[in-house]
């Protein structure tokens, strides 16, 4: 696909799709993400970090508002305009943004732009941390997206990259193709990979990986039913967030089950010298 059909796709979307913020689904989501944050990027009080999208600030957890309560200087970049403008909305952008779903103000504002993470509009080496969590796998030239992270990653920064678990318990990837070739899944083209292709991947770019995890060890049809139920039918929003609990508690008691949820998560360090 061309750039310009990413952009009026994603535009579509960006345009169209609900705010899921507040599903129970989406506060389980935001756990997840807090965690990785905090267990493998360094402290985040004055951490400057690149988001590779912002759909989740516009329509989902609010990721980069929280680690800007913690101190990070947040910023992101998306394709889709529309996107991005809601995005800016939710945060604030007149350097202070509003409290968060958890209390707290925003210590610092978005720096966000338009722009495609297979060609991001930054310098060499000028973030400290790159998280970009269901990206990637949205594009044909994943390759080079994750080239690009790398390059504007400084050397002994670190990076979360997310993508599509191919082997998730749930059969999630299954799911999501069987509804992307009816017309019905609501993101268009995806992809998804197993632990080892994601690693060579970016083994491949020049990142050591370091951590290898996964978030969202929930069944694919659950989430989506219960966005579903949070956007357009808020009374069975109860039931489908009782039916995400237990896999809140598994995820907060069983720790192991968490290297099975249906988005991986592998850590990546850029080298501070380049190898002999």
């Amino acid at each position: 696909m061309t750039p310009s059909t990413y952009r009026n796709f994603w535009a579509r979307v960006g345009e169209r799709f609900p705010d899921l913020a507040g599903a129970a689904s989406t506060r389980y989501y935001s756990d997840n993400e807090q965690r990785l944050f905090t267990e493998h990027f360094p402290a985040l009080d004055g951490l400057k970090i690149l988001k590779t999208d912002l759909w989740d600030e516009a329509k989902n957890t609010r990721i980069l508002a929280w680690a800007s309560r913690q101190g990070a200087r947040a910023y992101g970049v998306d394709i889709s305009e529309p996107t991005v403008t809601q995005a800016r909305a939710a945060f604030g952008t007149s350097g202070a943004a509003p409290p968060g779903p958890h209390g707290g103000h925003c210590r610092h504002g978005l720096l966000s732009a338009i722009g495609d993470v297979r060609e991001l509009p930054f310098r060499d080496g000028s973030f400290d941390a790159i998280y970009s969590m269901g990206t990637i796998e949205h594009f044909d030239e994943t390759e080079r997206a994750v080239e690009e992270m790398a390059r504007v990653l400084k050397p002994g920064g670190r990076a979360i990259v997310g993508v599509p678990n191919r082997y998730d318990p749930f059969l999630r990837p299954l799911f999501a193709t069987a509804l992307q070739a009816v017309g019905l899944y609501g993101y268009g083209y995806e992809k998804s990979y197993s632990r080892r292709a994601l690693k060579q991947m970016l083994e491949r770019a020049g990142l050591d990986v370091v951590a290898e995890t996964a978030i969202l060890f929930i069944p694919g049809w659950l989430r989506m039913l219960d966005l579903a139920c949070h956007a357009w039918c808020r009374p069975f929003a109860a039931v489908t967030g009782a039916l995400v609990r237990p896999f809140v508690f598994l995820d907060r008691h069983v720790p192991a089950v968490r290297r099975h949820g249906y988005l991986l998560a592998t850590v990546v360090l850029k080298p501070t010298s380049a190898p002999d």
